[in-house]
């Protein structure tokens, strides 16, 4: 355990430097709220509902609302100058029966350990509380806030018990207590019986929070069959880490968009579509009976364009012919035909 306050306990002029331990938890199931559809927690943030602005946990301060609708605000600066005598010490005002203390009074337990210096003292005061059976009103502040306690033995170790404020707590007003309700005898000796046949000692171990049981069971059994839901964490890009990623980055955009490819296959599309139209320009004036004048150009014309046409078609056909190279060895009848043709 871990100690959550630090102070001495007065008793009469005799100081015992002690620690407080939680003596009591809550063994409920936490749970998160999350969104159902996709298993993300819901957060809640600080915002002002003035400005709509998030607050920091260090400009938040306390506010009392008037009835007016006005805001009395407080600052830590505020609450420090309150007056608390028994923020460091457990003053114990007298002693008192254990049975006029109505447990409607009792609040939060703590454990109360003993520091080194103050082992003695401690022992003193905790077997004359066991041999009196009386318990110890003190009053003690924690966690800014002052209260009325307890200081009784338990299992060898004093336990301190903050109570409520008589104001604290509530009257039973009910309609029903001003009824005259009228009880048959034989009813009331039923019932008293029925509570003796029903007494026994009581055993806080033999009692269970099913409820509590039966809802882990149900998580376990979610757990095993895997009926569970892992929320996907929103990615977010943020700068390259280092010059090098900033460069891979760089080259990589610059892939994808290669400008330079685009700018050389347009220019290359240019050139074969002038070519095209060049070769085409010989044929179409072929086919058209008028000159650039718009007059009949005759047989003349007609013929050097088609002479010009064949040659040009057997300069191709010379380039993409094969190389003897190409061709391979010629047979030896072709050779044979050629010598006799020479």
């Amino acid at each position: 355990m871990r100690s959550m306050w630090k102070g001495a306990i007065s008793f009469g002029l005799v100081m015992i430097p002690v620690k407080l331990y939680a003596a009591t938890e809550q063994k409920d199931i936490a749970f998160r709220q999350v969104h159902r559809a996709d298993g993300g927690r819901i957060r809640f943030r600080r915002v002002c509902s003035v400005d709509g602005s998030e607050v920091p946990y260090e400009e938040v301060a306390k506010g009392f609302e008037l009835p007016g609708g006005e805001m009395v605000v407080l600052t830590d600066e505020d609450m420090a100058d309150l007056p608390l005598a028994s923020s460091k010490s457990i003053e114990v005002l007298h002693f008192t029966p254990a049975d006029q203390l109505d447990p409607i009074l009792f609040n939060r337990s703590y454990y109360v350990e003993p520091e080194a210096a103050g082992g003695r003292a401690y022992v003193l005061l905790r077997d004359a509380l066991e041999r009196s059976d009386r318990v110890a009103i003190c009053q003690v502040a924690l966690r800014q806030r002052e209260a009325l306690a307890t200081l009784r033995c338990r299992d060898g170790v004093l336990v301190l018990e903050t109570l409520l404020w008589p104001d604290e707590v509530r009257s039973a007003e009910f309609p029903f207590l001003d009824d005259d309700i009228e009880v048959r005898s034989q009813e009331l000796r039923m019932a008293t019986s029925l509570i003796d046949s029903m007494t026994v000692d009581f055993d806080p171990e033999e009692y269970h929070d099913r409820y509590r049981e039966a809802l882990q069971e149900l998580v376990e059994a979610k757990t095993e069959g895997r009926d569970v839901i892992q929320p996907q964490t929103a990615e977010v890009s943020g700068p390259p880490s280092s010059l090098a990623d900033a460069l891979k980055a760089s080259l990589a955009a610059a892939r994808g968009d290669q400008p330079g490819t685009a700018a050389k296959s347009k220019t290359v599309t240019k050139r074969t579509a002038s070519s095209s139209s060049a070769r085409a320009k010989p044929a179409r004036a072929a086919a058209d009976p008028k000159d650039a004048d718009g007059q009949s150009g005759g047989t003349k014309p007609a013929a050097k364009a088609a002479k010009a046409t064949k040659a040009t078609r057997a300069t191709r056909a010379a380039k993409d012919a094969p190389t003897a190279e190409d061709a391979g060895p010629e047979p030896t009848t072709q050779r044979r035909t050629r010598r006799r043709a020479s």
